[in-house]
């Protein structure tokens, strides 16, 4: 198993928030948590060349060459960033110094979970990643730490958007992989919510005054899994509208629909901090049911890259990255990337509706910027 102690940045010298961080609204910095679906390089130190993002065509879209996301481009922060006119947050492992983190910082993991490494152990478990939310949360403090007096950090904070999440996917799909029932997969609910809530709570004690917390995705749509669980399930086991597996798909419903709960309580006890809620089930599943409409082929179920020629053109034999996969000719017209995310173009339109929903009752801006950001990151 790997550890990963708290880093100690290079250069005594603390820093401030001295204005030099540009943006185009409210917001200076982003400081986010999460997975894969958020990571822009943190996994990719950890595992270096083992990592499947570390090969080719991870990165092709947009980079050119890998960059640490998962994805053949940019990911859903990439998008939000741009939008709102902020330098993109450095990944935690890259080991910079405490003033390349003054323009905000990346925690997030590709493979990381809610919970802690003993809690999957104890159950007989194997974990993907051992980095949980709380290894996060405290690589958030040592870099706190590194920035200035209490009043400075707090200045930091008050202008920072906190994304904590999405998180959580992958501690289901730890249970999966292991043969676990929904039954027991349900057990494992209430302590990633309380993981969720002891993040936003943390964040909040540091000063921050917004927080965006992504909901679980429909992980019953995920090509991974209904390879996985292809002809094992009989028809009355697919929603008639999306292809998707229903009872995972109602996993994700009940996460989301206690996640909410959670962030109203933390509502009312935290009236001074926006705490919003992003409905990424829903931003996928339009996606889905609805392709043409958002310029994506008739496949939305089927991986752009990878093999096994089934109907969803996955295999961990030829998973993206390996010798026997393949790369559809164009990603764009693809929702799954490589079975368990997202093309660059899915991305966008992820980050496009997570923005709908998030800037109109927390920012106050005009219709012309509203039009402006849309334009800027291709929402129109």
């Amino acid at each position: 198993m790997l550890c990963f102690p708290l880093l100690v940045f290079a250069g005594a010298d603390n820093v401030v928030d001295d204005g030099v961080c540009p943006s185009q609204t409210q917001f200076a910095h982003i400081f986010s948590f999460g997975d894969s679906l958020t990571d822009t390089g943190n996994a990719l130190r950890i595992l270096g060349a083992r990592a499947w993002i570390s090969r080719p065509p991870y990165g092709e879209t947009f980079f050119g060459h890998p960059s640490g996301r998962a994805s053949d481009g940019r990911i859903m922060i990439d998008f939000i960033a741009e939008a709102l006119g902020v330098t993109q947050p450095t990944p935690y492992l890259d080991e910079k110094t405490a003033a390349d983190f003054r323009c905000g910082v990346n925690f997030a993991v590709g493979g990381g979970t809610a919970l802690d490494p003993a809690f999957f152990l104890a159950r007989g478990l194997e974990l993907f990643v051992p980095v949980s939310l709380k290894n996060q949360t405290s690589w958030f403090h040592n870099v706190l730490q590194r920035l200035g007096s209490v009043q400075d950090q707090r200045n930091i904070m008050a202008a920072s958007l906190f994304l904590v999440g999405e998180i959580g996917v992958n501690d289901y799909l730890i249970g999966l992989t292991g043969n676990r029932t929904v039954s027991e997969l349900k057990t494992f609910l209430p302590p990633i919510i309380s993981a969720i809530h002891s993040a936003v709570t943390d964040v909040i004690a540091a000063g921050a005054r917004t927080v965006l917390v992504p909901g679980m995705i429909p992980i019953g749509c995920e090509p991974q899994l209904l390879a996985q669980y292809n002809g094992s399930i009989d028809a009355g086991g697919y929603d008639p509208e999306t292809g998707c597996i229903t009872w995972l798909n109602d996993l994700a419903v009940l996460h989301n629909r206690e996640l909410r709960r959670t962030l109203k309580v933390l509502r009312r006890a935290h009236p001074g901090t926006s705490i919003v809620y992003a409905d990424l089930y829903r931003a996928i599943t339009d996606l889905i049911v609805s392709p043409a409409r958002y310029g994506f082929g008739s496949t939305p179920l089927v991986a752009c890259c990878g093999g096994g020629r089934g109907p969803y053109n996955f295999n961990y034999a030829a998973f993206c990255g390996t010798p026997n996969s393949t790369t559809c000719e164009d990603p764009s017209q693809f929702v799954s990337w490589d079975g368990i995310h997202f093309t660059e173009a899915a991305n966008r339109r992820i980050a496009c509706a997570v923005l709908e929903g998030f800037m109109a009752p927390t920012l106050s801006i005009s219709l012309a910027t509203t039009e402006a950001w849309r334009r800027t990151i291709g929402c129109v």
